[in-house]
């Protein structure tokens, strides 16, 4: 069985999005913010993360950073859900360590292509 965690701050997206995935076949975890995004994956060991970048107590790349620093939680891959949309943002979330990178509003059909190439391969190009 997949378990994805999403670390969101704002219920209706966490809402929209969990839905969606649940009803795709994936047993969706929720966080409100960084911190206990982190703290999950640490318990909870999810096959992958989909990890907002604005969020408070912890934001997206304080979190990512806190992931990949720590050998048990290093490997599982992480995609950026994010409402910025510059091209720097999305050099900086692959530079830091980010597996993918999806903007706001979500495009649901590449996002799901996006997670299952990273459940495949591991790796997965930047949307």
């Amino acid at each position: 069985m997949t378990t994805l965690l999403l670390v969101e701050d704002n219920a209706l997206n966490r809402d929209m999005l969990s839905r969606r995935l649940e009803r795709m076949g994936y047993t969706v975890l929720l966080a409100c913010d960084g911190q206990e995004g982190v703290e999950m994956t640490h318990t909870l060991n999810p096959t992958l993360v989909l990890m907002d970048i604005n969020m408070p107590v912890m934001d997206g790349w304080q979190a990512l950073k806190a992931l990949k620093e720590s050998p048990e939680t290093a490997n599982i891959p992480v995609i950026a859900l994010t409402a910025y949309a510059m091209t720097s943002d999305r050099d900086k979330a692959g530079e830091i360590g980010f597996n993918a990178y999806a903007t706001k509003p979500v495009d649901f059909p590449a996002l799901v292509q996006t997670i299952q190439d990273l459940l495949r391969t591991g790796t997965a190009e930047h949307d």
